[in-house]
């Protein structure tokens, strides 16, 4: 439904000799199976929105080509919008109006005659549960529930690609859960979705595949299971902090205990994140008690342990050298 050769934009920031010039997209290649939602995961300013409005005909690409739903993106960008529905960070609703107005009123502007718009209000309403707040000012709206209505918005005239542009951003855990839901839904329905975002939770439990992206180059690209897989053995996970009942680290012992810890044979690499030790081993039920034993016998008390699998932090750590939880 999606595929992407060689996308780039660039920005110039600034004027004259103080300009600068800013690669937001780098060349990206990469392509999206119908019916599947795929992912962009990455930290503010790796160049997910950038990606995104570029294939929603937002901006126009410096380079690079793409075709969605099978239309040409530069050559035939109206045909591209009549295919896609887009849900930006920002919702487009008017504070004064109401759930039902703005439904009618976008699927009028696809030039559906005013009896379709009304019948597709009434659809949406009832499918996104709008029904108990659709006659109140918007306005009046929590952030759960603005944002259903910004996706029931992006899908009233039934689109074969859905763009949704950080869609849980902001919302507390139960209206993300929500969220969720009438994402998996859409999809269930046969809908495509390209959705970005920047927690690690919403790309593993709802992207059948994602594309981690830094820079503006994506890095690495499959699904959530089969990325974790490439980063062999057990995570294991030291917080210095909890030896101190303040949960005061000495920034010295710290570094002191990776460095012992680093020269373990069990051990193959180490990462120091705001005064816990992520140690990479074969195998954590091998390594603790080693690893244990070491910062005893030299004095130093290792707080709490943790083992658990790989995480795709611990991809994007492994590809990019940082860790995209800080």
């Amino acid at each position: 439904m999606i595929e992407a050769t060689g996308l780039r934009k660039t920005y110039q920031r600034g004027h004259g000799r103080k300009a600068t010039t800013v690669e937001a997209v780098r060349g990206v290649d990469f392509a999206v199976e119908r019916g599947e939602i795929f992912g962009f995961l990455g930290p503010n300013g790796a160049g997910k929105s950038t990606t995104l409005r570029m294939l929603s005909t937002l901006l126009r690409p410096d380079g690079g080509e793409a075709r969605i739903a099978g239309a040409d993106l530069l050559r035939d960008p109206a045909k591209v919008r009549n295919n896609i529905g887009y849900v930006g960070q920002a919702s487009g609703t008017y504070e004064q109006s109401n759930a039902r107005r703005e439904l009618v009123l976008q699927a009028r502007m696809h030039g559906l005659p005013k009896s379709t718009a009304l019948t597709l209000c009434e659809a949406a309403v009832k499918a996104f549960q709008l029904g108990d707040f659709a006659d109140r000012e918007i306005k009046t709206y929590s952030g759960g529930q603005r944002r259903r209505l910004d996706i029931a918005l992006g899908v009233i005239h039934s689109p074969k690609v859905m763009f949704l542009d950080e869609p849980t951003a902001g919302l507390d855990p139960p209206s993300r859960a929500r969220m969720w839901q009438e994402v998996r839904r859409l999809r269930d329905e046969g809908m495509t979705i390209f959705l970005t975002t920047h927690y690690l939770d919403e790309a593993d439990a709802l992207c059948d595949r994602i594309s981690i992206i830094d820079g503006g180059l994506i890095v690495a690209e499959g699904t959530p299971t089969a990325l974790k897989r490439e980063i062999s053995g057990d995570v294991v996970v030291l917080d210095m902090a909890a030896a101190d009942t303040a949960g005061v680290v000495d920034p010295n012992l710290v570094m002191e205990a990776e460095k012992l810890l680093g020269e373990e044979p069990y051990v193959s690499s180490t990462e120091v994140i705001d005064g816990t030790i992520r140690m990479y081993v074969d195998s954590s039920a091998t390594a603790i008690p080693h690893l244990m034993r070491t910062l005893l016998d030299n004095g130093i008390d290792p707080g709490s342990v943790e083992a658990r699998r790989p995480s795709l932090d611990d991809v994007f750590l492994a590809k990019t050298g940082r860790s995209l939880e800080e």
